[in-house]
């Protein structure tokens, strides 16, 4: 159970490192694109919206040898069908969305007049966002980052489709308390499911204060 535990945390660790970059770019084009931003927010919360099977569905069709990107990898030498890396890349997409939300809700509540006041002054759109922008931001980026971290820990639906329940290899916690409770070991699955509750609830506690401050800093 401890190399499941630590596998787990390791892939959500690597899937939330992955995709922040990409949410961090995709929420700060959204904000400055204002209305037009909406249609990248609409597809950016499918995953969390859809059921997991569907989106590992998309993404076993997607990387499967009869599509192109399944061939390329395949002809480069790279497997990422339940490896691994399937595990990390289901973890990544799923949890996205969350991390997607809670940046852009962290950008949107900074005043923006500090960032045009960058502007004014001759700092470039990425310099002023990063040094004025960012820094106001800071508490709900964390939370985002928390929250995605917490949903790669839970994910489910789409691991299975895509890297299996293969133990030792790719078996997550949350595939493991499915696998005891299957064959009957509730004991072990009770021992697991206190490790995700426990782990989840100190993180999303400290989401919870982070958001609690931001707030109050938004008031004051």
């Amino acid at each position: 159970m401890l190399h499941i535990l630590l596998f787990t945390l390791v892939v959500a660790a690597i899937s939330t490192v992955c995709i922040a970059p990409v949410a961090l770019a995709l929420a700060a084009w959204s904000w400055r694109a204002g209305t037009k931003g909406l249609v990248l927010d609409a597809l950016a919360a499918l995953p969390l919206v859809v059921p997991p099977t569907a989106v590992g569905f998309v993404l076993l069709e997607i990387l499967s040898r009869r599509s192109a990107i399944g061939a390329l990898l395949e002809r480069i030498g790279v497997a990422v069908l339940f490896t691994p890396k399937a595990v990390v890349l289901a973890c990544a997409v799923m949890s996205f969305p969350l991390m997607f939300t809670a940046f852009r809700v962290a950008i949107e509540t900074t005043d923006r007049r500090y960032f045009d006041v960058a502007r004014t002054l001759g700092a470039s759109p990425v310099r002023a966002f990063a040094r004025v922008t960012l820094p106001l931001a800071w508490r709900g980026l964390l939370s985002g980052v928390l929250l995605a971290f917490c949903r790669a820990l839970g994910e489910f639906g789409a691991t299975i489709l895509i890297a299996g329940n293969i133990p030792g290899r790719t078996q997550t916690m949350a595939l493991a308390i499915y696998d005891r409770v299957q064959n009957g070991n509730d004991h072990e699955a009770a021992v697991l499911v206190a490790f995700v509750v426990g782990i989840a609830w100190v993180l999303v506690s400290i989401s919870s204060i982070l958001i609690m401050q931001q707030r109050r800093r938004l008031d004051a």
